[in-house]
């Protein structure tokens, strides 16, 4: 995220207490909304047997400094989802949102508008402390993250979780915090299946740093299927008003040609030399659809770093104020349409080595931090109540840490996912191609046997 990010001492800025948890029962599937739910299947993300492709735009107004969920202010949210159907986005990606506040209108708004959420679970009271990651990944953090997959899960236009944002950066000692963050990531996905829910797809976003991108990638995506993420996303800005060479794209589709999960970016948008998004051409194109699966423009709301294509006069403003990058992205999108096909896409999933350690990747083991013993007991009696965004952070919290390394595999659950409310059924492995599945369920209608 390209707007100023808070320090570790919001961790401590305010001094109310957080909830206990409170024990939860999984709730079944949402019949609010009115988009079919989306998997990851192969290297590819699917709307049922159609192909997805992220055709998004990433949503903050105000930055982190704010912190401020823009999916609680109903009169907000209607404000910008008229604009988000001018523009022709599928998905829109929200940095921060309150999970003890009340969702339901705005997602529903958005699934009415035919699209799409992507929500980081974590915010800056409650995240990774990249620098001294240890003491920050514990009970009281998880205990939030659980909560917020709790309250997004229910939508069916809830798309994906970012398990963590820019957590590891330039700085080569944050990449000490790559065990964490796939800790996080291991425990978001066993937290979904040992609560019953729908497969909600897991990842990271990461930054643009091209001295360790490949070794957090493939980082990612080694070890046992339990630690791996479902897709990897990451930040791109080389693209600046140049082409498919120039800006590097051609190599970074050869890099990640056999990388075995989903990617996509999750912000593009160079300043440099002016916008006119030849990115979107691209990434619609034939020579990244076997790899990419598109990627979300940065950003909607006009902030202090120009990166903004609508001017927010004042936070409860009933308008914006479209500026020069809004009809150029509108019209990008609008000449370069979703692909038709499977856009060549892999049908199966495998993991890949992990990196070693050197000068830029300084993690030397595959084992991953254990989940902090208060944390297991979410698993089966659920996060309850929200911190929501005036908790009082988790960075500081004096106990429920890690007390060891995680035996792999030992983050596997038994539960088996429910289905959305479409009938669509989860099986819980990414590497079954969608269509198969909906050509097993047919056979089984066909026999008289009923699908759990």
């Amino acid at each position: 995220m390209r707007s100023a990010v808070l320090g570790p001492v919001l961790a401590t800025a305010f001094g109310l207490g957080v909830t206990k948890p409170t024990a939860t029962t999984p709730e079944p599937p949402s019949k609010r909304a009115s988009l079919p739910t989306v998997t990851v299947s192969g290297n590819a993300f699917w709307q049922g047997d159609t192909r997805f492709y992220v055709r998004g735009i990433d949503y903050q107004p105000g930055g982190s400094s704010r912190m401020q969920d823009p999916l609680t202010d109903t009169v907000v949210c209607k404000r910008d989802i008229a604009e988000f159907k001018k523009l022709g986005v599928n998905t829109i990606r929200v940095y921060i949102t309150d999970n003890s506040a009340d969702h339901d209108e705005c997602m529903q708004a958005l699934a009415d508008a035919g699209i799409y959420v992507i929500i980081d679970a974590n915010n800056p009271l409650y995240s990774i402390n990249r620098l001294d990651p240890a003491p920050s990944y514990n009970t009281k953090y998880l205990q939030s993250v659980f909560a917020t997959i709790d309250d997004f899960i229910k939508f069916d236009n809830t798309l994906a979780f970012f398990s963590g944002n820019e957590v590891i950066n330039d700085n080569v000692t944050s990449t000490l915090a790559a065990r964490y963050v796939k800790a996080v990531t291991r425990d978001m996905r066993q937290y979904i299946r040992s609560r019953g829910y729908r497969t909600v797809p897991v990842g990271y976003s990461a930054a643009d740093v091209a001295q360790n991108r490949m070794q957090l990638a493939h980082y990612m995506n080694c070890g046992t299927d339990d630690e791996r993420s479902d897709f990897f996303a990451f930040n791109d800005y080389s693209w600046c008003n140049s082409n498919f060479q120039e800006s590097g794209w051609d190599q970074k589709v050869k890099n990640f040609t056999g990388y075995g999960i989903a990617i996509f970016l999750s912000e593009y948008g160079c300043l440099t030399n002016g916008r006119d998004f030849g990115e979107v051409a691209a990434l619609m194109g034939d020579k990244m659809t076997s790899v990419y699966s598109g990627g979300l423009m940065y950003e909607y709301a006009l902030e202090e770093n120009g990166y903004g294509i609508v001017k927010i006069p004042s936070p409860e403003a009933s308008t914006v104020q479209e500026q020069d990058g809004f009809a150029k992205f509108a019209s990008a999108l609008k000449a370069n349409p979703a692909p038709t096909g499977n856009g060549g896409f892999t049908s199966t999933t495998h993991s890949v080595a992990c990196p070693t350690k050197d000068a830029n990747w300084l993690v030397d083991s595959t084992l991953l931090p254990a989940i902090p013993d208060g944390a297991k007991k979410l698993m089966s009696d659920g996060a309850g109540s929200g911190p929501g965004l005036k908790g009082a952070g988790s960075q500081n919290a004096a106990d429920g840490t890690s007390t060891g390394d995680a035996t792999p595999g030992s983050g596997s659950a038994t539960v088996t996912p429910s289905g959305s409310e479409s009938g669509e059924k989860n099986v819980g492995s990414v590497d079954r191609a969608p269509f198969v599945v909906a050509g097993l369920v047919a056979v089984l209608t066909l026999t008289g046997t009923l699908l759990l």
